[in-house]
């Protein structure tokens, strides 16, 4: 399943390298020797979580089927222009989050806002293409990747 959503992902062109930059940028204020290929790492042991694989496939589908107007109306409308009061693509990511803890839920909450990196290029509706559930999952999988980094530091502080 890992193995798939990470094909998924590459499939809508992201790459875990994309989501460890992300990574990287908001973590590397606390961290300073912290480094691109342990944030990939980190990106990565989140994938291996079961909660995030389904959210990653669950989400991917969704926004294909919309890209070929797959769903009925209103439903169609809401999902290709990616309204703002959906928030079903938010609450699908947060099952990632979730996963470590308050500090992931802040860190999505940050990301959504700022749409840093590829989340932002994923958020331009411009191309023709459907991500209203890809930049939330990107965001979510940065955020629970920056989260677990951040468990680890602190276990090795105390």
């Amino acid at each position: 399943m890992k193995n798939l959503a990470e094909e998924m992902l590459i499939e809508r062109g992201v790459k875990l390298q994309d989501i460890g930059e992300i990574v990287l940028e908001i973590q590397k204020p606390y961290i300073p020797d912290l480094n691109l290929e342990t944030c990939v790492e980190h990106v990565s042991k989140v994938l291996e979580k079961r909660e995030a694989q389904n959210a990653i496939l669950t989400g991917l589908v969704m926004d294909m089927y919309a890209e070929k107007n797959m769903f009925p109306e209103p439903l169609q409308t809401i999902l290709k222009e990616d309204e703002g009061l959906y928030g079903i693509d938010e609450i699908l990511a947060l099952s990632i989050t979730n996963i470590y803890g308050s500090i992931g839920f802040t860190n999505f909450g940050y990301l959504d806002k700022s749409k840093i990196g590829i989340i932002g290029r994923l958020n331009d509706k411009s191309n023709g293409s459907v991500n209203t559930f890809l930049d939330d999952l990107v965001a979510a999988l940065a955020a629970a990747a920056a989260s677990r980094l951040a468990h680890q530091q602190e276990d090795a502080v105390i």
